[in-house]
């Protein structure tokens, strides 16, 4: 159930990463692309250096991050980035969105709230939660996914953390499960074709991937056993929610969600 709820509000949150609005601003700063997207999820944690952005995002070639960042705050501050970023989100999100939010937005920001009462270990979340919250409907739901999923994702890297699986590692297995191709991740992250290559056959040289290139048995287990210590560090974020109230959050965000797919807001998914 948990991974139901989380999954059923992310792309509220997850089209701010491919939005053309976003683009465009980021460029009226003077960043390109990978620089927009590192420095704009990083704002919440103010001018930091690179290593702390390879740090806390945890899968991207950590080349690609030095590249961007610091020189990113050369060019535009921590906060005008956050403000950039609300008003890509809340450009894009009108175009797909009802207008009456108030139901989902009290069971979200219930949820947030209660995920801000234990920001230990979280870095990236804390950094996000500190933030205040907006006035505007479809920014009150953006940010409490926003926070939802920060929350998810800082204990994702300490499921990673646990099982000993890199950044890049975690990639190749999650290429592995054929869910997503793997040039996709690889691209995306910027991770070389040799980088990916020697990780591929360090994978199966432990017995995680087979010659097909997809997860043995083996590799099953890992991946599920990363995924169940996700969910169960991801789960007291909705303790605060009844089983009537966490079933009624899904409802709601679902048809959300789908009406950002929908309109291909976030690309290779409907």
């Amino acid at each position: 159930m948990i991974r139901t709820l989380f999954r059923s509000l992310e792309a509220v949150h997850a089209m701010i990463y491919f939005a053309p609005e976003a683009d465009a601003r980021y460029a009226s700063a003077g960043l390109d692309r990978p620089g927009g997207y590192f420095a704009s999820r990083a704002a919440a944690l103010g001018a930091v250096g690179a290593e702390v952005v390879i740090a806390t995002f945890y899968n991207f070639n950590p080349a690609i991050v030095r590249a961007c960042i610091p020189q990113a705050w050369e060019k535009v501050s921590p906060q005008r980035m956050l403000e950039l970023r609300w008003e890509a989100a809340d450009e894009a999100l009108a175009k797909v969105l009802p207008d009456d939010l108030k139901e989902i937005n009290e069971l979200a920001k219930r949820a947030a709230e209660r995920s801000k009462e234990m920001p230990h270990g979280r870095t990236l979340f804390a950094a996000n939660a500190a933030l205040p919250w907006p006035d505007e409907p479809r920014l009150q739901l953006f940010h409490a996914q926003t926070l939802l999923r920060e929350f998810r994702g800082d204990g994702h890297l300490a499921a990673l953390l646990r099982h000993n699986v890199t950044g890049i590692e975690a990639l190749v297995l999650h290429a592995a499960t054929g869910d997503m191709p793997a040039d996709v991740l690889r691209k995306t992250r910027a991770w070389s074709e040799e980088q990916w290559a020697a990780t591929l056959e360090d994978l199966r040289k432990r017995g995680l991937v087979g010659e097909d290139q997809l997860l043995t048995e083996k590799g099953r287990e890992l991946r599920q056993g990363i995924e169940d210590d996700t969910d169960h560090m991801a789960a007291p974020a909705y303790d605060v929610l009844s089983d009537q109230e966490k079933q009624r959050f899904v409802e709601l965000a679902s048809p959300l969600s789908k009406a950002v797919l929908e309109a291909g807001m976030v690309p290779g998914r409907r």
